[in-house]
């Protein structure tokens, strides 16, 4: 069976963004996104500059999966968190179910400090996202019973 769709309304998408700019501040971080495991942004705050978002976001995701299947191969399930520290600018990204939390900073902050700062507002973008899936899939659940009392006898008489 797939999966309902996620449909996210215009207040959970400025509660999402309100933490991702929260986050932003705290740990004085270039820019942070929020990615679903498939690669999609979802949505991000601070200076992307030219940065391609899309791509970014993809090759996060596929950076995850890719730390994922190595952490299966030495016995573990996942890895949590996934760290690349650059000369310049560095990036965290925190596993929040099927979603992403990732934070690009450079000398301005630590990454003690993202840490800390980005396991406090993964539970909040949790809770938000855990909010979304619930009315999602509320919401197909009301279209699928509305749909279910239409008949083939109500679609024939629409075309006689």
């Amino acid at each position: 069976m797939a999966e309902a769709p996620v449909v996210i309304n215009e207040e959970n998408f400025r509660r999402i963004k309100s933490s991702l700019a929260q986050l932003c501040v705290a740990c004085r971080a270039r820019v942070v996104f929020l990615v679903d495991r498939d690669g999609q942004p979802i949505a991000f705050h601070g200076d992307i500059g030219d940065m391609d978002t899309t791509s970014f976001s993809s090759l996060a995701a596929g950076n995850v999966a890719a730390t994922s299947s190595m952490a299966k191969l030495i016995g573990e399930d996942e890895f949590p968190a996934v760290v690349h520290e650059g000369e310049r600018e560095s990036i965290f990204i925190s596993v929040i179910g099927r979603s992403l939390l990732v934070v690009v900073f450079d000398e301005r902050s630590t990454l003690s400090l993202v840490k800390l700062r980005t396991k406090k507002v993964s539970f909040e973008v949790a809770k938000i996202l855990e909010d979304i899936a619930y009315s999602s899939a509320n919401q197909s659940l009301n279209e699928t019973s509305f749909f279910a009392e239409i008949t083939d006898d109500d679609i024939d008489s629409l075309f006689t």
